[in-house]
């Protein structure tokens, strides 16, 4: 598999609630990589990874990437994935939308290899996008073995130029589709939490800090701050508490139907001459 794959997601993924599996996050993050951005793509197009491409991605042996692409491989096409659509100004209401990842997966046993296609209403959320949207490099995730790591990564990406996210419980669990499991603060903490923000810290180009933050007694929501490694900032420098942001990165990183007032405020940023 070619050095350097980018992932490229619309921020209405990033932001879904699905569960995938480790085994079924790569498959499907290696196949999201190879899509052509500067072409038409269609759901008929197959994208193809082989236990030996994610045993060289993720440094692992071969036979264990061998047998996890099999199971994988058949869980794959009964995973959903919800997608919200918020309001738009317009006078049409916010919907969720249920759907399928993939429309087929082929396992090929000889070869110890998936091909599969995207679903026609996944298709949109990987192409063709010019706002909006999350990009990293597939490298950033590919040693992660927890699927909790990979989407915390990911949410905190596409906050990449703010520096910081602050996400309610009930969103969390929503986004990684606990229901109903860990629901002591104290499980979800140890469970899900801490080996996720670890996971980011050792594998990820992002260094991450946590806080819980409560109204009155109870933890509500979780503060998320987080820096590139290779950007260190000076001792003794003070960060501008309004961080700055350009026009396209604001557009990036705004939700679905919200006002530029409205994303500048939420994110606390300001916008650069």
């Amino acid at each position: 598999m070619p050095q350097g794959l980018q992932v490229v997601k619309s921020n209405h993924i990033v932001s879904a609630s699905y569960r995938l599996s480790v085994a079924e996050q790569r498959i499907i993050l290696s196949c999201i990589a190879q899509v052509r951005r500067d072409q038409a793509v269609t759901d008929e197009i197959l994208y193809s990874v082989s236990a030996a491409d994610i045993a060289q991605l993720c440094q692992t042996d071969q036979a264990t990437a061998y047998r996890d692409l099999a199971v994988a491989a058949e869980r794959l096409f009964d995973r959903r994935i919800t997608i919200l659509f918020e309001p738009d100004g317009s006078s049409r209401p916010a919907r969720k939308r249920l759907t399928r990842w993939v429309q087929t997966v082929d396992y090929i046993e000889k070869e110890g290899r998936v091909e599969l296609r995207f679903g026609k209403d996944i298709l949109p959320f990987l192409t063709g996008l010019t706002e909006q949207f999350t990009r990293y490099e597939l490298s950033a995730v590919a040693r992660m073995t927890s699927a909790y790591a990979i989407r915390l990564f990911e949410m905190l990406a596409q906050y990449g130029s703010v520096g910081s996210r602050e996400v309610s419980l009930e969103q969390l669990r929503e986004w990684f589709q606990l229901e109903g499991r860990y629901p002591l603060m104290a499980d979800l903490r140890r469970w899900v939490i801490e080996p996720a923000v670890a996971q980011v810290n050792e594998h990820s180009p992002l260094q991450v800090e946590w806080l819980p933050k409560k109204t009155g007694r109870k933890v509500t929501h979780l503060q998320f701050t987080f820096r590139n490694k290779t950007k260190k900032v000076p001792e003794g420098t003070k960060q501008d508490p309004k961080r700055k942001v350009t026009e396209s990165e604001l557009s990036r990183l705004a939700r679905p139907g919200e006002s530029r007032e409205q994303a500048l405020a939420r994110l606390g940023v300001t916008v650069s001459g």
